[in-house]
C-alpha cells in the first residue's frame, strides 16, 4: 500500500511498501499456476510440490509478485482518486530480497479535467463560392490531356510548351560533371515544371537532333546542399519531340472515362467540384475553431505528453535534416522555443478533442475507417499495398482511427458553434484553406 503521496498539479510521486507476507502469497499463485504445465524428472505433470517448485523458481515468481502487486496498488489508487493516466508511470525500486518488505515509489501524470466549454459563444465563418463554368471546362481539358496521344514529329518541327522532349542531359559545375545530373533518353513534358526552373523554357524552340548548353542556377532550397544555389551547365542533345494530339471533346470521350455523355460528364465534373469546396470551407472552418480552443481554453497539460510529443518533432525533423549538419538556412534550424509552444498546442487540441469527442459520443465506424484507407490507398499506383501495411501494422491503424476520431470531433462541435457565411472567389477559398 502507499505510505505517502506528493502531489504538484498534475504530476504524482507516491512511495509504497510490498509486505513480504503478500509477495511469497502471489509468488506461490504463480509457482502453482506454473507447475499445472510443468515437467520435473520424478514427478508427474501437476503434481509438484510447491516446496519444490520454490527451490528452483521462487526467485523468478518473487520478481513477478513485486510487479504484479505494485500494478495493483497503482489500480487501486487510480480507482480511489479517479484520476487516469498521462503515460506509462516511471517505477523505482531499490532491489528487493526474497522474505522482506518490498519499498518502491513512483512517478506519473495524470489528465486533465476538461472545462465546461460552451460552444455557442465560438463563431467561425464557411466561405461559400459560385461554381465557376471555366472550371469545369478546365477540368474537361485536363481530361483530354490526360487521353492525349504523343506523335512524333520530324525534325524540322521546333519543340513547344507541352510538347514531350525525349533528351539525354548532362550537368557539370564549372568544368566538372556532378552526381546525379544525368539521364539518357529522358521524356520530359515542357511546362510541366519538373526540372530546375528554366531547364525547360531552354529547350523550346529546339529540334531534334540539336545539341546545345541550358544553363541555370538552382535554388537556394534546393535539396542537394552542393547543388543549392549555384549556376550549372547542362549539356543536352535532344532525341525526339512528341505533340500531343488531344481526343475530341464529345459522348466518346466521355464514355471512356464512365460517364454515359458529355453532359454527364460535366455534371460529374461540377459534382466533384462543389464537393471539393465544400471540404476547403470545412478545413477552413475546423483551422478557425482550432485556432480559438487553444487560445480561449485553460488547461493544465501533463508534462509527460508534452515531451513527448516535443521528442516525436525533433526526431523527424533531425531525419529530415540528417545531411544538413551546419549548411542548413535559418527556416530550417530547430527552434526550441517555438517547437515546444507548437507540442503543447497539439497536445491541448488533442486532449480537448478526445474529451469532448469522448463525452458526446463520437465514434469511428468501420466504414469510416475503410473509407479514409480507400481514400489514401487512391492516391498510390498499387493499392494492394495500403490495405496490406494497414492490416499488419495496427499501430498505424490506430493513429488513422484517432485521426478520424479527432476530424469527427471537431467537425460535431461546428455543429454547435455560431456559423457566418462569406461569400468568396474559388481560387481564394482554396489559397485559405491551404495555408496552414
Amino acid at each position: 500500500m502507499f505510505k505517502k503521496e506528493k502531489i504538484k498539479d498534475l504530476h504524482y510521486s507516491i512511495n509504497g511498501t510490498l509486505s513480504a507476507t503478500d509477495l511469497q502469497k502471489v509468488a506461490d499463485e504463480i509457482l502453482t499456476e506454473y507447475g499445472k504445465k510443468a515437467k520435473m524428472p520424478g514427478f508427474r505433470p501437476g503434481h509438484i510440490p510447491l516446496s519444490v517448485l520454490r527451490q528452483k523458481y521462487n526467485a523468478s515468481a518473487y520478481g513477478e509478485a513485486v510487479d504484479k502487486l505494485m500494478n495493483k496498488d497503482l489500480n487501486d489508487y487510480i480507482e480511489e482518486k479517479k484520476i487516469r493516466l498521462a503515460g506509462t508511470p516511471k517505477a523505482d525500486l531499490n532491489g528487493w530480497e526474497i522474505g522482506k518488505d518490498v519499498d518502491y515509489s513512483m512517478e506519473f501524470d495524470i489528465l486533465p479535467t476538461l472545462p465546461d466549454i460552451d460552444l455557442t459563444k465560438f463563431s467561425v465563418v464557411k466561405k461559400t463560392t459560385k461554381l465557376d463554368e471555366e472550371e469545369v471546362e478546365k477540368s474537361l481539358e485536363n481530361i483530354r490531356k490526360s487521353r492525349s496521344v504523343a506523335e512524333k514529329q520530324d525534325d524540322k518541327y521546333t519543340a513547344q510548351n507541352g510538347d514531350t522532349a525525349v533528351i539525354d542531359f548532362k550537368g557539370f559545375l564549372g568544368d566538372n560533371a556532378f552526381e546525379g545530373g544525368s539521364a539518357e533518353k529522358h521524356h520530359l513534358i515542357l511546362g510541366s515544371g519538373a526540372f530546375i526552373p528554366g531547364f525547360e523554357d531552354q529547350i523550346i524552340g529546339h529540334k531534334t537532333g540539336e545539341e546545345f548548353d541550358v544553363n541555370v542556377k538552382f535554388p537556394k532550397d534546393y535539396h542537394a546542399e552542393n547543388l543549392a544555389g549555384k549556376n550549372a551547365r547542362f549539356a543536352v542533345k535532344i532525341h525526339e519531340i512528341r505533340k500531343h494530339i488531344l481526343p475530341e471533346l464529345n459522348d466518346e470521350l466521355a464514355k471512356a472515362v464512365g460517364q454515359e455523355n458529355l453532359n454527364a460528364l460535366r455534371e460529374h465534373i461540377r459534382k466533384i467540384l462543389n464537393e471539393q469546396y465544400d471540404e476547403a470551407a470545412k478545413r477552413e472552418m475546423r483551422n478557425e475553431l482550432l485556432d480559438q480552443l487553444a487560445e480561449k481554453i485553460k488547461l493544465d497539460l501533463p508534462e509527460t505528453l508534452v515531451e513527448q510529443e516535443y521528442n516525436m518533432a525533433k526526431q523527424e525533423h533531425d531525419q529530415q535534416h540528417a545531411n544538413c549538419a551546419n549548411d542548413c538556412g535559418n527556416e530550417h534550424k530547430w527552434d526550441e522555443k517555438k517547437e515546444r509552444k507548437d507540442a503543447e498546442r497539439r497536445v491541448k487540441l488533442g486532449l480537448i478533442l478526445a474529451e469532448w469527442g469522448t463525452q458526446n459520443k463520437v465514434e469511428v465506424s468501420r466504414d469510416d475507417l475503410q473509407q479514409a484507407i480507400w481514400a489514401e490507398a487512391a492516391r498510390y499506383p498499387d493499392p494492394k499495398q495500403v490495405f496490406e501495411f494497414y492490416n499488419k501494422n495496427q499501430n498505424a491503424l490506430a493513429m488513422l482511427r484517432g485521426m478520424i476520431f479527432e476530424r469527427k470531433a471537431l467537425d460535431a462541435m461546428i455543429s454547435h458553434v455560431k456559423v457566418k457565411e462569406k461569400s468568396v472567389k474559388p481560387e481564394e477559398l482554396f489559397q485559405q484553406a491551404n495555408v496552414r
